[in-house]
């Protein structure tokens, strides 16, 4: 498969492309060839098929791509695609339509679906990450950076109405900073496309996943100056959803994919940032062991992954809270509509 994405990669230019342009290119590219779990592994046809739409393809999943990596799906009977969908919405979207059967993405999208009168909406059936898993990047060094460093400054941010978005407005807050009167935030550069356009835009800062942030930063063209998951605490940041009708139908499905996650889960939670970057590189064929090993090291030190998938009222209740803060909340949405702990309490267990 790197061979043909290498292949891909070299059409868009005739000069060698530097690894943040390769990250980027992979980014267009990744929906259309569509991963699947069983990597070069025959598919077995007594495995049931489920597709999995995420949001990004990042080393911020790493319990994910460790469950996928090490068997865990196919040790529940899962024949597991992955897609990458490039943003909340546009899971939601393929959640919606049929075209995904689980939806990978922040919560804040099954609640905007309900609350805009949806009858078979999205249910969140297990939580992953429990803090931001995105970062400042400044385009100088800033060892002694502080969020009162943006004010008056420019900043490629995220998706209005988006996580990503949503939590750097709430850091903000937190630190007396009007996100829309102190600083000036882009939000016209699509989800995952930040990172390519940084380097040549007029803005100071950027706020980035990895495998980006540490492109841009081994690239010299932008340097880590905060960690949002550090900055905002425990946040319900990404969590996985089926639609309703789909959970009713099919609660034997959701059952085994809640299982590989917690199994998942407790192998990243119990192994180093090196044993996990070895397990998950077929996936980020694009970054050597090093800088893989760098970037899990760093989301492991902050405490990103949860250690079970039960996704929590008082978490749900904070989410909203960080919605409505940002103006993007229509009405307040019942917990137990939207949340089932059933399959992750029976995975801990």
């Amino acid at each position: 498969m790197m061979k043909t994405l290498a292949s891909r990669l070299r059409l868009f230019s005739s000069r060698p492309l530097s690894s943040l342009s390769a990250l980027f290119l992979s980014v267009l590219l990744f929906p259309a060839l569509c991963l699947s779990a069983c990597s070069s592994k025959e598919t077995d046809s007594s495995l049931i098929p489920v597709t999995l739409n995420e949001v990004a393809h990042s080393v911020f999943y790493a319990p994910q791509y460790a469950a996928i990596e090490l068997g865990y799906f196919e040790e529940e009977g899962i024949d597991l695609t992955l897609v990458n969908g490039g943003g909340a919405d546009k899971v939601m979207t393929a959640l919606v339509s049929g075209d995904a059967d689980i939806g990978f993405m922040g919560s804040e999208a099954s609640i905007y679906t309900y609350a805009n009168g949806a009858e078979d909406y999205a249910v969140n059936f297990a939580q992953l990450t429990q803090r931001a898993g995105n970062f400042l990047v400044s385009r100088n060094p800033e060892p002694d950076f502080s969020w009162e460093d943006l004010r008056g400054k420019k900043v490629l941010g995220g998706r209005k109405g988006g996580m990503p978005e949503l939590v750097f407005e709430y850091i903000l807050k937190k630190h007396g900073i009007d996100p829309f009167a102190d600083l000036s935030i882009d939000q016209s550069i699509s989800f995952g496309l930040t990172a390519a356009a940084f380097p040549s835009s007029d803005a100071d800062y950027t706020v980035e996943f990895e495998p980006y942030a540490t492109a841009l930063e081994l690239e010299g063209n932008g340097y880590v100056a905060a960690s949002l998951g550090e900055d905002s605490g425990y946040v319900p940041y990404t969590a996985y959803s089926a639609k309703k009708s789909y959970l009713e139908a099919h609660p034997d499905i959701i059952q085994k994919f809640t299982n590989a996650i917690q199994k998942g889960l407790d192998y990243v939670n119990s192994h180093t940032p090196e044993e996990i970057a070895e397990i998950i590189q077929p996936q980020f064929k694009e970054n050597d062991l090093e800088t893989l090993t760098r970037i899990v090291d760093r989301y492991q030190s902050q405490d990103t992954w949860k250690g079970d998938t039960v996704f929590k009222e008082e978490s749900f209740d904070l989410l909203q809270n960080i919605l409505e803060e940002g103006g993007e909340l229509p009405a307040r949405v019942p917990y137990e509509d939207l949340v089932t702990t059933e399959f992750s309490e029976n995975a801990a267990r």
